[in-house]
């Protein structure tokens, strides 16, 4: 199952595209083109998409989270429109699921996908242009949508873990 997971932000917004074994498209595109495009392209492929909820948890916010609460349901709109399946999920959630702490930061998030899938790599395993690696071409934001995907990802695999054993013992 493919999954397109999406980190919103108020001008840009980073995606990734998860099997659950390999990143098949990753970017960090101006939204307007990303809806459009890039959006449609993926949403039609995808089984579903998963973009960042935004939380304010009691903090004030300003202009630039509401701006990126717009885009946020511009996504999940053009998804639904398109037939496509959309989900929004927590950031606090996804640093639990890999961090296992709330007070994580986007370094704590990296460090814990880099020990998961590129551990014991040089360069967090980026690798080169000669001999990429796992994470070849991840910056700033594709980290935190790639985190989100692996995040839903694995709670979707639990949840059907928990039916298939559940089907057993019934």
């Amino acid at each position: 199952m493919k999954i397109l997971a999406i980190d919103p932000r108020n001008v840009e917004s980073a995606y990734v595209v998860w099997n659950g074994k390999k990143v098949l498209a990753k970017g960090k595109e101006e939204n307007q083109h990303f809806l459009w495009h890039t959006l449609h392209e993926y949403s039609c492929t995808c089984k579903l998409t998963v973009i960042e909820q935004i939380k304010s948890y009691g903090m004030a916010v300003g202009d630039t989270i509401f701006d990126t609460v717009f885009w946020t349901g511009r996504f999940f709109h053009e998804v639904e429109r398109w037939g496509g399946m959309a989900h929004r999920f927590p950031r606090m959630d996804v640093k639990m699921h890999l961090c296992h702490t709330t007070r994580a930061k986007d370094g704590n998030v990296i460090q814990a996908l880099v020990d998961r899938f590129a551990k014991d790599t040089p360069n967090k395993g980026k690798g080169s242009k000669k001999n990429p690696g796992f994470f070849y071409g991840f910056k700033s934001d594709i980290w935190q949508a790639f985190a989100l995907a692996v995040t839903y990802y694995d709670r979707l695999n639990m949840v059907e873990e928990t039916k298939s054993e559940t089907d057993i013992f019934a």
